[in-house]
This record gives structure tokens, C-alpha cells and sequence, in this order.
């Protein structure tokens, strides 16, 4: 591999993990497989049949879960320990090659790029969620997933193209993760004051109660 496809390669598996970490594995795994590309010997164990299965029974527990309101938060916040970690991990297989310095420079990188498109995804389905329609959250993770794979294709045929496109979003989300900040803290605080109501009313009753002869 070229150097520009090295660097697409692992910028992009970085990407894709904060947003499906186990579709960009399948992806990657399968394309290896069957000689559509041809990774880095780091990357190349991601063709093993045990880590393509364990990836696949996970991508279809995503599937499902990623659907249900409430259970996709939930999933998100688990994976905040799971897909940044991964990302870092993936950018670093891709140059590892090249040496420990750009190793390790691709693991500063890359795991920051997958915090900044989970944090992304997990700030954008809380706020999606306050809907009370379910379809918004089904076009959105399918719309994932379609992004993911078509971002990786994308990332190992035409590097140049989508390190721009990756440049652009850079930008993008450095306008965005403020406002679905400030979105999310409105939410928390909603909620507690919605339970806090709650406790003031339970207790009112109690009081009105205990007064009584």
C-alpha cells in the first residue's frame, strides 16, 4: 500500500469504529477475505473466521438494538469503552509497518476521531430519542451503517477523496459536538426536574397525610 492509502485506511477504520465498530470489522474482514483489498499484516487478522463470526453475532445484536429507543442510549454508553479504544487500535494496525513513532501518532489520531463521531452518535440519537416516533431512529442506524461501509469503500478506492471529505466533517463536527452538547444538557436537566417534581409531589402527599388526626 501506498502511503496516502495507508493513512485513509487507518484514518477511516478510526472513523467508522466510533459509529459501528463491528460493521467496520466485518467490512474490512470480508473485503480481505475474499481479495477485494489487501490490509496491513496487523489488519489482517481481522479475516480470521473467529473474529469475522464474533463481529457478525455482535453487528446483529447492534442491529436490533441500535432500533429500540432508550436501548440504543444505553448501548452507546456502554460502547464508549469499547469503540474509541477499538479505533485507536485499528489506526495503529494500519501504519504499523511504517514504525512505532507513526504508530503511535496514528493511535493519538485515530482514537480521537472515534470519541469525536461517537460522541456524535450517542449526543445525536439522545436528541433524536425526545421524539416520540420510532422511525427518525431506524432511518438514522440504518442510514449508519450505510454510511460506514460506503465511507470504508470509499477510504481504500479513493484515498485522496475521502481524506477531504474526513477534513470537511472534521469541520463539521467542531461546529456540531458544541450544540448537541449544550441539546444534551437541556435534556439532563429536564429529567431531573421532571423527578424532582416527582419526589416533591410524593412527599407533599406523605406530609398532607401525616397530618392528618
Amino acid at each position: 500500500m501506498e502511503a496516502i492509502q495507508i493513512i485513509a485506511l487507518g484514518m477511516g477504520a478510526a472513523w467508522a469504529s466510533g459509529i459501528n465498530l463491528y460493521a467496520t470489522i466485518l467490512t474490512l474482514g470480508l473485503l480481505n477475505l475474499t481479495g477485494h483489498v489487501s490490509l496491513p499484516p496487523e489488519l489482517e487478522i481481522l479475516s480470521d473466521p473467529l473474529v469475522l463470526a464474533a463481529a457478525a453475532l455482535m453487528y446483529c445484536v447492534e442491529f436490533f438494538a441500535d432500533k429500540v429507543p432508550g436501548v440504543d442510549n444505553t448501548w452507546d454508553l456502554l460502547h464508549s469503552f469499547v469503540r474509541i479504544p477499538a479505533g485507536a487500535l485499528l489506526a495503529a494496525g494500519a501504519v504499523a509497518e511504517v514504525g512505532p513513532a507513526a504508530e503511535l501518532a496514528a493511535a493519538l489520531v485515530g482514537g480521537s476521531l472515534a470519541a469525536a463521531t461517537h460522541a456524535t452518535k450517542a449526543g445525536g440519537r439522545l436528541v433524536v430519542n425526545t421524539s416520540p416516533e420510532p422511525f427518525t431512529n431506524w432511518a438514522l442506524s440504518i442510514a449508519e451503517d450505510v454510511t460506514v461501509v460506503a465511507g470504508l469503500w470509499t477510504a481504500l478506492n479513493h484515498p485522496w477523496l475521502f481524506l477531504a471529505l474526513l477534513a470537511l466533517l472534521a469541520l463539521l463536527l467542531a461546529w456540531l459536538l458544541p450544540k448537541l452538547w449544550r441539546a444534551v444538557r437541556r435534556i439532563g436537566r429536564g429529567i431531573a426536574g421532571l423527578f424532582r417534581g416527582r419526589r416533591s409531589g410524593a412527599g407533599g402527599t406523605g406530609a398532607a397525610g401525616g397530618g392528618r388526626p
